[in-house]
């Protein structure tokens, strides 16, 4: 997935719950002296528009925050939720048995649907990918459950084990992005080597970003 511009995408009815699009959907490329980086990790400090992650291998990352900057926040949601309809981001592996398992699911709002629709390259684990689809039907069993969704005339069978994490979105607040907070940022690369970001996914209530 390449992108070099954070969308915000999320208003009014969310209170104000913002959501970089750049983050977990697909899009072209709209300056090729950047590209999109994904940090995931832990704030060690914010100081005016420089936040300081340590990211998931340890090493130290400056993210320079936009402008007008946003927060929003994911919270725990379960298997059960997630219906025939509904509009969702699910990140997993190809099973040798064929279909995929889920590494992660995200449940969109309403307002969401149908962005960034399609399946992508995803670097959460070697080989993973990121399918954000309409669900086709969820079919439970004792092991969790087995969805078919759908994007642009194409169907997948992806599996979701219990215990996957399953998350949709909720409000957040700069306030949230605090030392020891777990983060996903969906980040610009410039050619000089410096990120910069629009938005910031915390985590919150014991929830963290899974993406």
């Amino acid at each position: 997935m390449h992108i070099s511009r954070l969308h915000k995408l999320l208003t009014g009815g969310l209170a104000g719950v913002m959501f970089a699009v750049g983050g977990l959907t697909a899009a072209t490329t709209a300056s090729a002296a950047d590209q999109s980086v994904r940090v995931r990790g832990t704030v060690v400090s914010l100081a005016g528009d420089q936040l300081q992650v340590k990211s998931r291998d340890g090493q130290p990352v400056t993210v320079t925050l936009k402008n007008g900057w946003m927060a929003s926040a994911v919270k725990k949601a379960s298997i059960s939720d997630i219906k025939p309809g509904d509009f969702v981001g699910i990140a997993s592996l190809p099973k040798s048995e064929g279909g995929d398992g889920a590494l992660e699911v995200l449940i969109f709002p309403p307002a969401m649907k149908g962005r960034g629709e399609g399946s992508y390259g995803w670097d959460l684990k070697p080989n993973s990918t990121m399918t954000n689809a309409t669900v086709g039907d969820a079919v439970k069993s004792v092991d969790g459950s087995v969805v078919t969704v759908n994007y642009h005339g194409k169907a997948k069978k992806i599996s979701i084990p219990n215990g996957t994490p399953v998350v949709t979105l909720a409000p957040a607040t700069v306030d949230d992005v605090k030392p020891g907070t777990v983060v996903f940022i969906p980040a610009e690369k410039a050619a000089k080597g410096t990120l910069s970001a629009g938005n910031v996914i915390v985590g919150k209530d014991g929830v963290v970003p899974p993406m």
